[in-house]
């Protein structure tokens, strides 16, 4: 009788404990995350689409004194990309390739260019997109596809990511 007693008092706890973790995060504005929702690695890029792709590479490699790569087509994205190295992370320069490319559609609200997206890296993209649709956070395609480094990754819709385009690539 006792350790039912026990038992019973320790699974009120519990659920006591997660409701008042639950009341803080919606108090805050927050949804209800759980802990270890998924393994966050490094900033891996920030996307910067740009107008004139040349004048952008010229701009890093010879005034900035920038490691600069080479432009490679990813048609399967509608846009050419060039990576410039840094210490820490990297930026990726973001270029229209096509006719239907989302970059065209971003250059012509911002005809200057800017910050496109950023990009984090995660442990397992799989378990990461089941639980950010758990917590109503949305892939904007249902799959993954392959990115520019040739590994899985997924957009987020920025409407739930305070207004950013956050992508994720498996680590």
């Amino acid at each position: 009788m006792l350790t039912r007693s026990l038992g019973r008092v320790a699974r009120v706890a519990a659920r006591a404990a997660s409701q008042k973790r639950t009341l803080a995060s919606t108090a805050a504005g927050l949804p209800h995350i759980p802990s270890g929702l998924h393994k966050l690695g490094k900033l891996n890029h920030v996307a910067i689409a740009v107008p004139d792709l040349a004048k952008a590479v010229s701009f890093y490699r010879n005034i900035l004194q920038a490691d600069v790569g080479e432009a490679v087509p990813q048609p399967d994205h509608g846009v050419t990309t060039v990576f410039v190295k840094l210490n820490n992370t990297n930026i990726e320069l973001l270029h229209p390739l096509g006719d239907k490319s989302p970059i065209s559609k971003f250059l012509q609200k911002r005809t200057e260019g800017g910050i496109h997206h950023v990009c984090l890296e995660v442990d397992d993209i799989y378990a990461s997109i089941n639980q950010l649709k758990a917590n109503g956070i949305t892939p904007l395609d249902p799959k993954p596809k392959t990115g520019a480094h040739g590994k899985p990754v997924v957009f987020l819709n920025p409407k739930e990511c305070n207004g950013v385009l956050v992508e994720l690539e498996q680590a």
